[in-house]
């Protein structure tokens, strides 16, 4: 090999104009290359530096939860966010709503012919604090490319898994008569940033995702009041949808007080101009908990004392219904029904 083919060989990647090329998919030495160059240098650690086909990994005693969530939203890049980060808090937040403490994280990229490096590698190191951030490193991952035309960018698949610790038993169909049931802040914030900056609209107070790993929240929320019933986060389909999730899995009704529902009134106006309802809006860092009726001023307290849940509120309670209506009391007094999202008001959300 002559020596212009040998600094060929080993040049590096250019991470400043390069683009993606089918071959960093095709498990050649480009493949590894990307790997080496750009995801291990983000997401080092003692499990995935080795770089076989999957990490063995130490497991504490306990029962395990996993949880695995596709990512395609757009834009990429959003107030408060990217499709990153935003990878690692909604797997770190689907184990935790099972009570469990998120351990580790595997990533699957499927990459786009002649996306930008820069902007790849801008996307992985977002993810990269995130994970440390969130203490849930990725030990293990997959890189495959598409043809230019046939991807959107970047899709990033995650998966989790965790341990619930003894003693810790949730579940959406638990939520009984007379319960209590509580958000922990402000609704919609995430679907309104997606929509903004997809639209190119400005408001007179930026929006900002909600994006955030919630698993330090449900720790402390469960050290105060282990008697949770459910915990859920209200992400796609808002939190009108989950509460129809749990209704019907539990076999019961709600009744909400449309007054007592946070919504910050930037989030409130742009829903106004927007024509949505803030019921129906993702979020992606907030989430609902159901606890018995003598818990409730517990587990408010518990939620308010921690900076997540500072804007927590009891929104209204359980009921017997066999038709498993959730219901709203409106401000004039009425009730209406909250029913099920009906089709897709905000794609590619999450």
């Amino acid at each position: 090999m002559s020596a212009a083919a040998r600094r060929e060989y080993h040049r590096p990647l250019d991470l400043r104009r390069g683009r993606v090329e089918l071959a960093h998919g095709a498990g050649g030495r480009a493949t590894a290359q990307l790997v080496e160059e750009l995801f291990l240098a983000a997401f080092d650690n003692e499990w995935l530096r080795p770089l076989n086909d999957a990490a063995s990994l130490p497991m504490p005693a306990g029962r395990l939860v996993m949880a695995t969530d596709s990512h395609v939203v757009s834009p990429l890049f959003f107030p408060g966010g990217d499709i990153g980060s935003l990878s690692v808090h909604g797997t770190v937040n689907d184990v935790a709503m099972a009570g469990a403490v998120p351990l580790y994280l595997a990533a699957g990229f499927v990459l786009e012919e002649g996306y930008p490096l820069a902007d790849l590698k801008r996307i992985v190191a977002s993810m990269a604090a995130a994970a440390k951030a969130a203490g849930v490193p990725v030990v293990t991952g997959d890189t495959k490319v598409v043809e230019q035309g046939k991807g959107d960018g970047v899709y990033i698949t995650t998966t989790g898994v965790g341990v619930v610790p003894p003693g810790i038993s949730l579940d959406g169909a638990a939520a009984r008569e007379g319960d209590a049931i509580f958000v922990s802040g402000t609704i919609g914030d995430h679907g309104v940033a997606i929509m903004s900056k997809r639209e190119n609209l400005e408001f007179q107070t930026e929006i900002l995702s909600d994006s955030a790993p919630l698993h330090r929240l449900v720790a402390a929320l469960l050290a105060a009041c282990p008697r949770i019933r459910v915990l859920r986060d209200p992400t796609r389909g808002g939190l009108a949808t989950t509460l129809n999730e749990i209704a019907r899995a539990s076999g019961v009704g709600m009744l909400l007080e449309e007054s007592a529902i946070p919504v910050a009134p930037a989030v409130a106006a742009a829903c106004e101009f927007l024509g949505l309802d803030p019921l129906y809006v993702a979020n992606e860092g907030k989430l609902i908990a159901i606890a018995p009726a003598a818990d409730a001023d517990r587990v408010l307290a518990a939620l308010r004392a921690h900076p997540q849940g500072r804007d927590a509120a009891l929104i209204g309670r359980v009921t017997r219904d066999p038709d498993h209506f959730v219901q709203m009391r409106t401000g004039l007094g009425g009730r209406r029904v909250v029913d099920w999202l009906t089709g897709d008001q905000l794609p590619r959300i999450c």
